[in-house]
């Protein structure tokens, strides 16, 4: 219940603020007690919306501190993946609406640029913060202007390779731009203490700066050897302290460790940094708590890293039970059956093992389970790697983060003719997590690729079949994508079979339409045929299973014997429908009154909402099916179909 609405005392400090410049007209003093509100305030919203919580809590003083600090919007606050920004849109005037968050016409789980302002860069994958912060640096500077760019990024985003090519990009320009560690896994620093702080204070002030550059200039006189054993002297022995040496050596002036809790640590060093002479970047080491006051009774950071809705006493989520099995669970005890009995199988994650269910698989094989981190180019070019010494990798991606390692896919990969198995989740829509975690684009760029061998399965049961042909392809590349969430509740098999490469299967047989459909939208084909059959126009329902190569015989013959051709897939233009667009235009079949329709996700980025809504938005549920069928013939009805859809 938020203490806008109620005019309670809650949260007295907070009900001041609707924007960062009211912020700034607070005492330092009254800083932690805002910090408190703020963080009460977060926990509250997330129990009545669910979304990311854990990170956002750990960055609560640090966004204060931010906002206290520096000149919002004018000074540029860059959250990297942006799923810690919650406490940061309740301060920069979106308070109001964050009831509305990750749902249909609300605010985004992200941070983005049409939203606000006070967003200057929408980020949902990780490690671009650096880079857009030294372009906007770079940006600046060309026009004369002075504000302040800051990147905000985590430990996590900084195992991947973009963040370094950023940092050494950053470091070899004269461009003032500050970056903010914020290690909340301890994984870098030891235990922040008061040593580490006072220092800290006096590497960020001027007069350190002053003295350090009238000792550079002494040191020049002296003999080359000697200028460069003093300049690594100072180097490394603030690097002793203070564990930044690979910063320095990137060319970053590095700041901490700093007790990111801790307001009048922050706040001095920050205005240190922001009133600093224009002399390159800078890297502020703060070192935060995941989580820090959450309401779950668990320690592990990953049950409250994105929660459901929850009790705000008791932390109990309030998660629906599942009917189904989840295809995440499917696959990952699909392949632990199939490793028990191949143990040249490998799994391979970039940083999602909860996620893609390669937690599991761990567990049973730790010594055949790899998190690379969030590199997702490091991850394919490893599997790569593996397969060229016999092995059989699985490389578990999200079809929404494959994207960023889709070169090593074609270099490394395919053309190699590497028998690496891709394990694609979260296909298709995916909900509250909108546009930037959409697996939409994955056909598409898959099926263009010679030799690889891509599958989708219409039900949990043909996944594990699925699985188990992955395992037998050691010729070349293959793909299964499956969608995010349960599946349709079939029987599963005791173990999976191999499939015919390339052969897809007739589920029902009509003779005036036919629809081809690819993956998880088959449950809407068959009630779509249904309704066409009450109105007396016989269906065929098709599973094709296979993307590539795509069942040149059964598309043959369905466009031989039926009026009507539709293909359904989740996905965008340029995949599956392309491939049989392609056979029958060369076949010829379009040139004798066939009418084909494929559908596809339409040609936008789809809004974040309930997926149910989102495919029925994007036409690809059994009304929309429908109403392209009637439409294909003429039908008079298509267009109160279209009303009723």
């Amino acid at each position: 219940m938020a203490s806008e609405k109620t005019g309670d005392s809650r949260t007295p400090l907070l009900d001041t603020v609707k924007v960062p410049a009211d912020l700034r007209e607070l005492k330092a003093y009254e800083l932690s007690q805002l910090s408190d509100e703020l963080r009460r305030e977060t926990i509250d919203i997330v129990s009545e919306t669910g979304g990311h919580l854990g990170a956002g809590l750990g960055v609560v003083e640090l966004t204060v501190a931010l906002h206290y600090v520096f000149d919002t919007p004018d000074d540029k606050i860059i959250w990297d993946v942006g799923h810690q920004a919650y406490p940061h849109k309740i301060l920069t005037g979106r308070r109001h609406r964050m009831r509305t968050l990750r749902q249909g016409g609300g605010l985004s789980g992200f941070t983005r640029r049409s939203e606000s302002e006070y967003d200057p860069f929408g980020a949902a994958h990780s490690s671009t913060s650096i880079s857009a912060g030294l372009g906007m640096a770079v940006g600046r500077d060309l026009k004369g202007h002075t504000n302040n760019v800051i990147s905000v990024i985590g430990d996590g985003s900084m195992s991947a390779g973009m963040a370094y090519e950023a940092m050494n990009n950053a470091g070899s320009s004269d461009s003032r731009m500050i970056v903010i560690l914020n290690d909340n896994d301890m994984s870098i620093a030891p235990a922040v203490g008061a040593l580490s702080t006072s220092l800290s204070k006096i590497v960020s002030s001027s007069s350190y700066r002053s003295f350090r550059d009238v000792a550079k200039q002494f040191v020049r006189r002296l003999p080359r050897p000697m200028e460069e054993a003093a300049r690594k002297a100072e180097e490394y022995a603030r690097g002793f302290v203070a564990g930044g040496t690979l910063f320095e050596e990137l060319g970053f002036l590095y700041v901490g460790p700093v007790d990111g809790h801790n307001l009048d640590h922050l706040l001095p060093i920050l205005r240190n940094l922001r009133d600093r002479p224009h002399d390159g970047p800078v890297l502020l080491h703060v070192v935060t708590e995941k989580g820090r006051g959450h309401p779950f009774p668990e320690a592990h950071v990953e049950k409250y890293h994105a929660v459901a809705k929850f009790d705000l006493v008791t932390g109990t989520q309030s998660k629906p039970k599942p009917n189904a099995p989840s295809y995440t669970g499917v696959f990952a005890d699909s392949l632990i059956g199939e490793a028990q009995i191949d143990d040249k199988i490998v799994a391979i994650t970039a940083a999602m093992p909860s996620g893609t269910g390669l937690d599991k698989f761990a567990k049973a094989f730790p010594s055949r389970s790899f998190d690379v981190g969030i590199a997702e180019q490091h991850a394919v070019t490893f599997a790569a790697g593996l397969a060229c010494e016999g092995l059989k990798p699985f490389a578990a991606i999200y079809s929404t983060f494959l994207q960023r390692g889709y070169d090593q896919v074609v270099h490394d990969v395919a053309i190699q003719k590497l028998p690496v198995r891709l394990a694609i989740d979260r296909a298709g829509l995916v909900g509250a997590d909108g546009a930037t975690h959409a697996g939409s684009f994955d056909l598409a760029y898959l099926c263009c690729l010679p030799g690889i061998v891509v599958m989708a399965p219409s039900d949990e049961a043909e996944l594990v079949r699925m699985v188990a042909t992955a395992v037998a392809i050691d010729d070349g590349p293959s793909a299964i994508r499956y969608p995010r969430g349960e599946g349709v509740g079939v029987e599963l098999p005791a173990h999976g079979l191999p499939l015919e490469i390339g052969k897809g299967v007739i589920v029902q047989e009509g003779s005036k339409i036919a629809i081809l459909c690819l993956g998880g939208r088959m449950q809407e084909c068959l009630l779509a045929a249904e309704t066409l059959a009450a109105k007396g126009l016989s269906t065929t329902v098709a599973d094709a299973r296979f993307a590539k190569p795509i069942d040149a015989r059964m598309v043959r013959e369905l466009a031989r014997n039926h009026e009507l051709l539709i293909t359904v897939e989740e996905g965008s233009i340029g995949g599956f429908a392309a491939q049989v667009m392609t056979q029958l235009a060369h076949d010829g079949q379009l040139d004798n009154g066939l009418k084909f329709r494929p559908m596809t996700l339409p040609d936008v980025f789809m809004e974040h909402d309930k997926p149910e809504i989102q495919y029925a938005l994007a036409g690809l549920d059994a009304a929309g099916i429908v109403k392209t069928a009637l439409q294909a013939l003429g039908h008079a009805e298509a267009s109160e179909a279209g009303k009723r859809a």
